[in-house]
């Protein structure tokens, strides 16, 4: 079991003795249980640190938006940061390792266990629930999930409430850390691609008619892609909304400024916006789910994502954010590649 008064305990020490300018993790959101991030710089308010199912967010975004925030000071705290990881926080502080976006020294871990379990589906849990008022989400034994709800304790297995990405993962426990918190549990089974296969037996005009019905509902709000961690561009490819205009920049300057797609949610535009960004996330997702839990239209998001995972792994053994020294899946190649345009 983790052991949160150890984790508040290493917070506080590090926040005293100013080896980070400041700690990211979970405290108790105003809505009733569910925790929200926050960055914590003051010793005296590490006691509202919090750990259990509804530590839902992957905290590796603010480490994103740290970073760039500091790129806009101009004398930035160059002190490290100290960030709460679980699993696939790990995997993500990996991916923006490999790809130079933050260097090692500039971040210090908190790795913690999921307990054998996962983070809650807050969406799976309120309909089961049918609107009951939640008064506290704690862990159970054997990945359970124990509510309690009017002074009873209801205890859901893993299956009825954990999000659908911590069913599947295999390393529900940091892969990469300073200090870490709870057990490393492995789990021996293979990884799980059950929804995509389901889409992949549709046959081809079904598969049309299923992914027509989930873009048109798109709304092109971009919540998929500033909840991502990987997605930390200056302007992303298909939705540029910044140009530099200076005074010699010409009316045909701006004209010709490159436009991929529309911002208008119409179902081509949409298709071409959620197919470029997955494959700008193939090799490098690490499958937070985050995109799909705060997509407002419940658009399957991470089935995208993981057909192109499945991919990466049959094709190149390849499973995102494992290994931060490993080389990244599409700035390498190998002399033995059938391809010969590759040689």
């Amino acid at each position: 079991m983790v052991d949160l008064e150890r984790i508040k305990d290493e917070a506080r020490r590090l926040l005293k003795e100013g080896e980070v300018r400041g700690v990211i993790g979970y405290v108790q959101g105003p809505k009733g249980v569910w925790a929200v991030p926050a960055l914590i710089q003051n010793p005296d308010d590490v006691d509202r640190l919090i750990w259990n199912p509804t530590c839902i967010h992957n905290l590796s975004l603010f480490v994103v938006e740290e970073k760039k925030d500091q790129a806009r000071q101009k004398e930035p705290d160059k002190r490290p940061l100290a960030v709460v990881v679980k699993g696939c926080d790990s995997r993500a502080i990996n991916v923006l390792l490999q790809e130079k976006f933050i260097e090692r020294e500039e971040v210090i871990l908190l790795g913690i266990s999921c307990e054998n379990s996962g983070v809650v589906d807050q969406k799976k849990l309120v309909s089961l629930l049918h609107g009951q008022k939640i008064e506290d989400i704690v862990y159970g034994d054997n990945g359970h999930i124990v509510v309690a709800i009017n002074g009873e304790r209801r205890v859901f297995a893993p299956d009825e409430v954990l999000a659908d990405r911590c069913l599947e993962c295999r390393a529900n426990f940091p892969v990469i850390s300073d200090y870490f918190f709870g057990e490393k549990i492995e789990r021996e089974s293979a990884p799980s691609f059950t929804q995509v296969e389901e889409i992949e037996k549709m046959r081809l005009e079904e598969r049309r008619r299923f992914w027509e019905k989930e873009m048109a509902r798109c709304l092109r709000c971009y919540a998929c892609r500033s909840v991502c961690p990987m997605c930390y561009c200056a302007e992303c490819v298909v939705d540029p909304i910044s140009f530099a205009v200076e005074p010699t920049t010409s009316a045909e300057e701006k004209a010709k400024k490159i436009k991929w797609i529309e911002k208008s949610p119409l179902l081509s535009e949409n298709f071409v916006y959620h197919l470029v960004r997955a494959i700008h996330l193939a090799g490098r997702c690490v499958d937070c789910g985050e995109c799909e839990r705060v997509c407002p239209e419940g658009i399957p998001i991470r089935l995208l994502n993981k057909k192109l995972e499945r991919e990466a792994l049959r094709l190149f053994n390849y499973v995102a954010g494992m290994d931060s020294q490993a080389p990244s899946l599409f700035s390498t190649f190998k002399e033995t590649d059938p391809e010969d345009f590759i040689r």
